[in-house]
């Protein structure tokens, strides 16, 4: 399945999972609408992807744990790119601590950022979809979302949320030949697993955002007719 001339919007563009997706979508011709909430690093991006690849890339900063910001900037998006066929929800946040000595506010961001920013970007992405009854929504979970792990609670609570939310919304837009997935890649050599304090271990060893990237591609290039709940992706590298 070609994905050339389609369209994607890719949150937590910036660095790390969505930067590297970037690369590939464009590497495949699919014109592509970056959020996140650094301008200099969208800019950035922006500029080597035009001079590289032949296609359109439109930038738009917002924080999606807010309702009207997701909404503001998933409508710019739409209507600098004139369609939508893909969305990528990456954009999210980490903090670990025991459930006890976790400030309520930490808990609450990660929540609202996680699984209410995933949420409002996709409630305001669907009627796009719904209309041209086609659509690839592919939402980045965790391993985290399958099993808790001590000093995890609020991660995990919402990577568990996103997995439930995926599968239900499945089932609600397949009719509309809209397919909806969520990915379970394991620690990724990223800027936030390395600023949450995560194990790295050996790199050489170590998942690698292009290895999620990767998995994003053969997942959007499924036959149509093929729906996928979840999709693992695991490293070899022991911790």
């Amino acid at each position: 399945m070609t994905l050339l001339n389609q369209t994607a919007i890719i949150t937590g563009a910036g660095k790390g999972i969505g930067r590297a997706t970037a690369f590939a979508l464009a590497k495949e011709g699919v014109n592509l609408g970056l959020l996140a909430r650094n301008h200099a690093e969208l800019e950035a991006l922006q500029q080597e992807l035009t001079s590289t690849y032949s296609i359109k890339v439109s930038i738009t900063t917002a924080d999606i744990s807010t309702r009207a910001e997701a909404e503001r900037a998933v409508a710019t998006l739409i209507a600098e790119l004139g369609s939508l066929d893909i969305l990528i929800n990456n954009a999210g946040t980490a903090t670990f601590g025991t459930l006890i000595d976790m400030e309520p506010e930490q808990w609450e961001q990660i929540i609202q950022t996680n699984l209410m920013g995933t949420y409002y970007v996709t409630r305001s992405s669907l009627p796009t979809m719904l209309a041209q009854k086609s659509g690839s929504i592919i939402n980045i979970a965790s391993t985290a979302g399958e099993r808790g792990f001590a000093t995890g609670s609020a991660y995990c609570a919402s990577k568990f949320a996103v997995l439930g939310m995926t599968e239900a919304l499945m089932q609600e837009v397949r009719k509309s030949n809209i397919r909806v997935t969520a990915l379970t890649p394991s620690t990724v050599n990223t800027p936030l697993a390395v600023n949450a304090g995560l194990p790295i271990g050996d790199e050489d060893r170590m998942m690698q955002a292009e290895d999620v990237a990767e998995l994003i591609l053969a997942a959007l290039k499924l036959p149509q007719r093929v729906f996928m709940k979840t999709a693992g992706i695991w490293t070899t590298n022991p911790q």
